[in-house]
């Protein structure tokens, strides 16, 4: 079903695989908004920003429905999370390790699902983490949540839901419906899961800037766009980090929304990168893949997902969108995130975390999330893969595969 169809006030497919996740089911994850200040913020100043979460589209949880087949409903909820702050300066190679931390505690059903923090900067700036629950909202989400805070014109997004005998009948509807016109074509295989991976659980990550005429410029001069030169990049990576595989699969999500909203809007399509690969073939690949979703188990509608006990819908969808590698393109950033009131902001990064991750770990190895704020584009990797044992060595990961295509990045 098209996102402009689903009621605002119901959770879609997407939203109850990230619900599952945080049950336990799948691997954690949280977003965070990253900035980084050139002075101290003031506390009023987040208390102002706070106030506005709180009252703005992700202060909400999860409501279940009590009719079997109803989907779980948003409710509003303003209590939140008060204000995390550091007790000590953080140096500039503190920072993400704190932000890191920052995941604990968020809970989308009964509790707030989001947190606000800050630390002081041994340089004198701050570092403001806003860190959220996937099932409240995906990156996109997470930015048009926080320009409708710092713009203040945040607007109500959750309306009267219909009853839940209501929406049972609708999802009963399209599911026996489009069960049957599966089983027509044929029963359908068991999707296989994607591969979990034995070993520690050992993440790092970076957070790196690119002037965004020069990513533009060395895009051009491989005859790629932008998406598939960021592709190409993070493939290249994980081959310089000593991956022996002659091909690695790109799970990239894409953004579905017809209009700004504050959820969870995306599908996820993949791309078989080989070692032959260019950025420039890699464009006609990320074209057709576009065309391409990746979709509910068997031909079946994906609101079969929803029907079902969490424990069976979580075995069709076990690993359903992870890759060797995840390309997420946040996009461009509103231009109300380059500042935190009076406070200009020096950089401003979106990326996921996976907090409380235990063996055995997802299949994923390394993930990306390129997002734009006017001149500059901040790219975050987060490394799962064991060969990159710290920080300091997805540094000089990212620093050789990108100095190696002509860009030269600043890191955080």
């Amino acid at each position: 079903m098209s996102a402009d169809q689903r009621p605002m006030s119901r959770l879609g497919v997407v939203d109850e695989i990230f619900l599952r996740t945080h049950r336990g089911m799948g691997t954690p994850i949280a977003l965070q908004g990253l900035w980084r200040t050139t002075d101290r913020v003031a506390p009023e100043v987040l208390e102002q920003v706070h106030a506005a979460l709180r009252s703005g589209p992700l202060g909400r949880r999860v409501v279940r429905a009590r009719v079997p087949g109803a989907r779980p409903r948003w409710r509003a909820n303003i209590s939140a999370h008060p204000i995390r702050i550091s007790e000590r300066a953080l140096r500039a190679g503190e920072m993400l390790a704190w932000a890191d931390a920052q995941g604990f505690d968020l809970d989308p059903e009964y509790g707030p699902g989001w947190r606000l923090s800050t630390a002081t900067l041994a340089d004198g700036g701050s570092i403001v983490a806003l860190t959220c629950s996937h099932v409240l909202a995906d990156g996109r989400g997470l930015a048009i949540a926080v320009d409708q805070a710092l713009s203040a014109a945040v607007t109500a997004e959750i309306t009267a839901p219909q009853s839940d005998w209501s929406d049972a009948r609708r999802q009963w509807g399209i599911v026996l419906g489009g069960t049957v016109r599966a089983l027509r074509r044929g029963v359908p295989e068991r999707p296989s899961a994607a591969p979990r991976r034995s070993g520690p659980a050992s993440i790092c990550g970076v957070v790196l800037e690119i002037p965004a005429a020069d990513w533009e410029l060395a895009a051009a001069a491989h005859a790629a766009t932008g998406n598939s030169f960021f592709v190409h990049l993070i493939a290249q990576m994980l081959w310089d980090s000593g991956l022996h595989e002659p091909e690695i699969s790109a799970s990239i999500p894409v953004d579905t929304r017809d209009e700004p909203r504050v959820d969870n809007d995306m599908a996820m399509t993949e791309v078989a990168v080989t070692r032959s690969d260019t950025p420039a073939t890699l464009r006609e690949k990320c074209r057709a893949a576009y065309e391409y979703r990746i979709s509910s188990p068997g031909g079946m509608p994906e609101e079969i997902l929803q029907v079902l006990p969490a424990r069976a819908a979580h075995a069709l969808t076990r690993g359903a969108g992870e890759r060797d590698i995840l390309c997420s393109n946040i996009g461009p950033l509103p231009n109300t995130l380059s500042h935190l009131g009076p406070h200009p902001c020096r950089g401003v990064a979106a990326r996921a975390i996976h907090p409380g991750l235990t063996p055995p770990l997802p299949r994923t190895r390394l993930s990306g999330y390129l997002s734009r704020l006017g001149h500059t584009y901040t790219l975050a990797l987060t490394s799962l893969d064991p060969a990159i044992r710290s920080p300091t060595a997805l540094n000089d990961l990212a620093h050789t595969t990108l100095t190696a295509h002509g860009l030269t990045p600043t890191f955080w």
